[in-house]
């Protein structure tokens, strides 16, 4: 099949492009090649799939709109899997432009184009920020998520909208993938791991949030690239019967459904840190700080309909996920 992957040289988007050609597949990556953190990472990525003969590069921006449109034209694609975004809770309070741009704007053109285009399925990229101030755990994509505490959560709340209402009009089928905390082996460097990673190993102590009172439902990149490749094959359908009174909020009457893609078993963030310390052999040194703005205490996913759906349920512990990047970080930088 022809796919399209966007954010192809990003964290998620290598790894799901990688398994796409391993499979036998025709991809083009799209990525915009932005500088919200290091694109040399971007570049060893690229250089990677560039080596495939089935994949092709197209360095475009998701706001383009002209650019998007003749992509879609030109390629016919049969799948879409939409993983680029401008990332970052944090930054999405410094810079909230680039959000609306990237994520809002963005979104827009990739539904156009699959709408245009015929696209069999699309699959994006949510988040498990959508559920801001839910105090209830685990959460369940039948929870309300009207609540947002970040810029970069509302924008990923808006793709769920605006997917729904493209199915709806236009029976485009959409498969919303709300992810939680993705780490492992070729991860952004501005995700804590990465930070902590740098930093013990240069001898420099780590900023610890909310003195280390959180948890969070960190989930290994190879768990969710599975998870993708087996959601693109179950392309979901329209349920006549389904009611916005007294249906489940992540289905609908038209071809759309979420699902949570987590491990299942929110960790603290002191056990997270104590897998590093192990995995680098070296204690930390620890600035204990206080909770950021736009941050939550935990993040836990129920993710029993993506196991209901797919037969597969992540499950690899933080102690072999972080050996994993541990050894990847020492290889990359030789250090």
């Amino acid at each position: 099949m022809n796919y399209l992957v966007t954010g192809a040289a990003g964290f998620i988007g290598y790894f799901v492009t990688l398994r796409l050609l391993e499979e036998g597949h025709q991809v083009t990556g799209l990525d915009n090649l932005n500088d919200y953190y290091d694109v040399s990472l971007k570049l060893a990525r690229l250089a990677q799939l560039e080596a495939k003969p089935a994949f092709k590069f197209a360095k475009l921006d998701l706001a383009d709109r002209a650019g998007m449109a003749e992509l879609f034209a030109v390629n016919k694609f049969d799948r879409v899997i939409h993983l680029a975004a401008q990332a970052g809770v944090r930054y999405s309070i410094e810079n909230p432009l680039a959000y609306v741009d990237a994520n809002v704007v963005g979104f827009a053109n990739v539904l156009e184009g699959c709408r245009h285009n015929k696209v069999k399925h699309l699959l994006y990229a949510s988040s498990s920020s959508v559920y801001g101030m839910n105090r209830k755990q685990p959460f369940d994509t039948e929870d309300n998520v009207d609540h947002p505490i970040s810029l970069y959560a509302a924008t990923k709340k808006a793709n769920e909208l605006m997917a729904h209402t493209y199915s709806h009009l236009y029976g485009l089928p959409t498969t919303g993938m709300r992810f939680f905390t993705v780490y492992g082996p070729w991860g952004r460097p501005d995700m804590a791991l990465f930070k902590f990673t740098k930093a013990i190993i240069a001898d420099q102590s780590i900023d610890v949030y909310n003195h280390g009172e959180m948890r969070r439902d960190f989930t290994y990149i190879d768990d969710v690239t599975e998870s993708i490749m087996r959601l693109q094959d179950i392309i979901p359908q329209p349920q006549p019967d389904w009611t916005v009174e007294t249906g489940d909020g992540s289905k609908s009457s038209a071809p759309y459904i979420l699902y949570n893609i987590g491990n299942s078993n929110p960790i603290k963030l002191m056990t997270y840190i104590e897998a590093l310390e192990s995995a680098l052999g070296v204690e930390a040194k620890k600035n204990m700080m206080p909770m950021q703005p736009g941050d939550v205490h935990e993040t836990s996913s129920d993710s029993t309909p993506l196991y209901n759906a797919t037969g597969f349920k992540p499950q690899t512990s933080v102690y072999e996920g972080v050996k994993n990047f541990v050894s990847w970080y020492k290889d990359y930088y030789h250090c």
